[in-house]
């Protein structure tokens, strides 16, 4: 059984269903056979780095990691806007004005804490069964409705040569694309996204990943430890509570479990070091939440 983390550093030009079949193949060729993957957060191909891939039962956690929060570094490039908001598209608008570091930080509180965002017409979001994007390249008008986010921090350096680094922490959902469009917009410009790195998703950050080569070893041999990170580092934002063998034998039965002396709230507990379920605690009262089908050391 292969269970745990594959935190990668995904190339340029690597989609995030490419980078999960990547995972797979290397597993399958190393002699892990056929292993349940799933990525927790797309990543454009365009955009590069960390992209957490769930093996085995760590897909159970793949959910949670689509809601965790995210941190991006990336460039804008002001005096033009593309209709894909990046560098894929074509010019569809112009500007002169060059906004300086001062002007960019008078603006940049409007676009901190909750926000609404109006998305991409060329992102993935469905509308009516169909992806915006496809619709965007057949050439229809397509109108996206905005959502509510969090912007949690934004930062600036100095423009160089018509162009500003930032660096974003946000909520699921966020739409760097869009952001950068409507702060262009706020300096009375126009703009698009010309670099989109991602340095952090949930706990896993860029110290964590692996290059794809590095990856790639693996089906050549290389050892999988060297790659792969235990299921619980995706919960390290959650407290842990420790059970007995009877309770944890109760728990994987699926059974609640009363007069526990903590606070409400969500836990992952384990017997010894071993994750067995991700739990809500009410009342003194625990419920499984999701379980994990690992086996006991001991075992």
């Amino acid at each position: 059984m292969v269970n745990g983390w594959i935190i990668l550093d995904k190339p340029h030009g690597l989609g995030s269903t490419q980078a999960v079949a990547a995972a797979k193949r290397n597993l399958r060729q190393a002699g892990y056979g056929k292993v349940k993957v799933g990525h927790g957060g797309t990543l454009d191909p365009l955009a590069t780095g960390v992209l957490p891939i769930a093996v085995g039962e760590a897909t159970k956690l793949a959910g949670r990691m689509l809601d965790a929060s995210k941190e991006y570094a990336f460039t804008v490039r002001f005096g033009a806007e593309t209709d894909t908001l990046d560098l894929e598209g074509k010019v569809i608008a112009t500007s002169d004005v060059q906004p300086s570091l001062d002007e960019m930080e008078a603006v940049l509180p409007r676009f901190t804490g909750p926000i609404e965002q109006v998305p991409p017409a060329y992102s993935a979001i469905l509308i009516d069964g169909e992806r915006a994007y496809n619709r965007a390249r057949a050439g229809e008008a397509v109108e996206m409705r905005s959502r509510a986010v969090t912007i949690h921090s934004l930062q600036a350096a100095p423009p160089v040569d018509g162009e500003a680094t930032l660096i974003a922490h946000v909520s699921k959902g966020t739409y760097i694309r869009s952001l950068a469009r409507d702060i262009a917009y706020a300096l009375g410009t126009v703009g698009h996204v010309t670099m989109l790195r991602r340095l952090r998703a949930g706990p896993f950050g860029l110290a964590e990943a692996i290059s794809l080569d590095k990856l790639n070893d693996v089906g050549k041999g290389a050892p999988l430890e060297h790659a792969l990170l235990p299921l619980q580092a995706g919960l390290v934002d959650i407290p842990a509570l420790d059970l007995t063998p009877e309770q944890a034998r109760a728990v994987r039965q699926g059974r609640v479990l009363d007069g526990l002396p903590h606070h409400d709230g969500l836990y992952w507990v384990r017997s010894g070091s071993v994750p067995v379920a991700l739990v809500e605690l009410s009342g003194m009262s625990l419920s499984v939440v999701r379980g994990f089908n690992l086996p006991d050391v001991a075992e």
